[in-house]
């Protein structure tokens, strides 16, 4: 099978190991082993583990995990739940499952590449809605409709990674609406949900509201724990069950040890989360009140996520631009051309802090000189 190369992964394996400030990380600032081993509160957290074999696990995810997972969610029980290899595995499973040579995919972008590749290496024609920064990235529901004709599967990424942009409650029974019109599964990947700058942190899911929606997600964004590599697909029973076809040509099962933790961790989703919203805030803050200051930048602020794009001046490659920063500077940024959407640079604003407060002002100053007006 043919796919085309995964840019944005393609500029992570390239230059993220090689920056003084990563600017263009996705993940909420990760917890430690330590951390998530105080935050169990147990005496040895690790117990349970030391004298069992260490064969395959649970091959779907262990009846705890999967329950932890669908309490996520407003209408789920663990029968709704497949673990999955992080998102990407999950959303890979779902694509498997439901698409093929001739299908049409209606996928709003920019996006996560993997929600155009993927259809079109299976043969899927896919028809893009693009969000548009003069627009506030809000969804155009039109353009949405008239995309989603005779589609098999309609692709949201909520929050939009790489925007931010959230849809409302109204909206997103607007899309609701188009998917069933259509008769059409509808793919939320949610790997974000959980960082949104108003409360309730966690807005609704998609999978709450239609039969046929199907949500992806991980613990590696909101809940700072991207090294378990574990992640999720809930939704129909049949989509599931196609998807565990698929994954045991690729997976198998998760590691006991992931899972264990996993569940360590969503015991205490509540002060996780939290942790979360406090960093995701306090940095949404930093970043407006530094681009308030940048006369060559612009931005549409992000309403959730962990990531912005910065619109720059003038007409430089944003490749080009993004291999200078961090030669010059040590900063890290993504160029939005990885992403569809030239012209811009994504960053990552959820890191610790520190890391942020001491990379912008490199930032700035350098696209001050590279970006005039």
């Amino acid at each position: 099978m043919h796919i085309t190369p995964f840019a944005v992964e393609q500029w992570m394996n390239a230059y993220e190991t090689k920056c003084e400030y990563n600017l263009a990380e996705t993940c909420v600032a990760s917890l430690t082993l330590r951390e998530l081993l105080d935050l169990a509160g147990e005496e040895d957290p690790l117990a349970p583990l030391q004298d069992r074999a260490m064969t395959y696990g649970d091959i779907v995810g262990s009846d705890r995990l999967r329950g932890l997972i669908a309490g996520l969610f407003a209408r789920q029980s663990a029968d709704n739940v497949l673990v999955a290899h992080g998102t990407i595995g999950a959303n890979a499973l779902v694509y498997q499952a439901l698409v093929g040579a001739g299908d049409v995919v209606a996928s709003v972008t920019p996006t996560y590449q993997q929600h155009v590749s993927l259809p079109e290496a299976l043969g899927a024609q896919v028809r893009q809605v693009p969000l548009q920064a003069k627009d506030g990235y809000q969804l155009d529901m039109d353009a949405l409709a008239q995309a989603a004709k005779g589609a098999k599967l309609i692709t949201v990424v909520n929050p939009n990674n790489p925007t931010g942009a959230l849809l409302s409650d109204r909206q997103m029974q607007d899309v609701v609406a188009i998917a069933a019109g259509n008769d059409a599964y509808l793919l939320a990947d949610e790997v974000y949900r959980g960082t949104s700058q108003t409360d309730p942190i966690q807005n609704p899911s998609f999978v709450d509201m239609y039969p046929k929606a199907i949500s992806t997600g991980s613990m590696s964004k909101a809940f700072a724990l991207a090294g378990l590599r574990l992640g999720w697909i809930v939704g129909p029973k049949d989509v599931l069950a196609q998807a565990e076809h698929h994954r045991d040509y690729t997976t198998i099962s998760l590691g006991i040890l992931n899972d264990h933790m996993a569940c360590l961790a969503l015991d205490h989703a509540d002060k996780i989360l939290a942790r979360s919203a406090g960093i995701v805030r306090e940095n949404h803050a930093i970043v407006t009140d530094w681009i308030a200051g940048q006369n060559h930048l612009s931005w549409v602020a992000p309403h959730a996520g962990t990531t912005a794009l910065l619109q720059y001046s003038g007409d430089r490659p944003s490749h080009d631009l993004a291999v200078d920063i961090l030669a010059q500077t040590g900063v890290l940024v993504t160029p939005g051309s990885a992403l569809g959407a030239e012209g811009t640079l994504r960053l990552g604003y959820a890191n610790h802090p520190a890391v942020l407060r001491a990379g912008l002002p490199r930032l700035g100053d350098f696209l001050a000189k590279a970006c005039p007006l």
